[in-house]
């Protein structure tokens, strides 16, 4: 039961709890750092369970169970905290200044006193509720061993840590475009969209090579090449960029294997 594999699974989801702990807290400039640890960790167990021959139903379970805290409530918290902030005052400010001495009470019960945004910030909590079926389903279907159907949790994770990421450490002014980014009712509607694309029977590639030849890596190339010109031009906006390359590929990739199936 504790061996090492399942050690990193628990950092996984110890991670996810610090990123909760921290999101409450106001802390949305570390809350996605300790995301990404979880994320390491989350890599390093299957890695290491593979290396020792220590995989087995139990470390299965165990990695789902970790996945839903780091991949599923944590991001929907921190979301929900962006949800209820004051983007004009917060950006006008300095930032982690700001952060550091928010008081607790002003991140969800101060803000849900203005009665027209009370009810959006819980949209959060899609993420959460859509993350728990596609884990699930994760774990039964056998198709999802080489690929995914439907986005995979810790691709949804990412996207949404763009945002408290540029808040905290880009350099951006309030604008119309901020704005709109940030406006609780069109971030409801993306997590929304972006939910649902988690439980959607929509084929993704996955980033596992079984030979580093270019041909039937051709997408996975393209992805990591396109990806690192994207970390240069828009660094951190580059980590939601990423994620929606990943699924217009993956899109080009069911067109290109259909396609194929049908000149055969």
């Amino acid at each position: 039961m504790f061996n090492i594999a399942n050690l990193f699974t628990a950092a996984n989801m110890l991670s996810g709890i610090l990123a909760i702990l921290l999101a409450i807290m106001g802390r949305i400039d570390l809350a996605p750092f300790a995301i990404f640890a979880g994320a390491i960790f989350d890599f390093l167990d299957g890695f290491i369970a593979r290396l020792t021959k220590s995989d087995g139903e139990l470390g299965k379970q165990m990695d789902s169970l970790a996945d839903m805290i780091t991949f599923g409530v944590a991001p929907g918290i921190i979301m929900m905290v962006i949800m209820t902030m004051d983007m004009r005052e917060f950006i006008n400010s300095d930032h982690l200044y700001e952060l550091i001495n928010y008081s607790t009470d002003k991140f969800f019960w101060g803000v849900f006193e203005d009665r027209q945004i009370f009810a959006l910030p819980f949209f959060a909590l899609f993420i959460p509720f859509f993350s728990m079926f596609r884990l699930a389903k994760f774990n039964v279907d056998k198709r999802q061993t080489n690929s995914f159907i439907g986005l995979p949790t810790p691709a949804l994770t990412l996207f949404f840590m763009a945002f408290p990421l540029v808040l905290c450490y880009s350099d951006i002014t309030y604008s119309p475009t901020i704005q709109m980014l940030y406006d609780p009712i069109n971030l409801s509607v993306l997590i929304i969209v972006m939910s649902l694309l988690m439980v959607v029977p929509l084929p993704m590639f996955s980033l596992k090579f079984k030979t580093f030849g270019w041909k039937s890596n051709e997408i996975r190339y393209t992805f990591l090449l396109i990806s690192t010109a994207l970390i240069l031009i828009f660094q951190t906006w580059s980590i939601a960029l990423i994620v929606i390359l990943y699924l217009i590929l993956s899109l080009i990739g069911i067109i290109f294997l259909k396609k194929k199936k049908d000149e055969i």
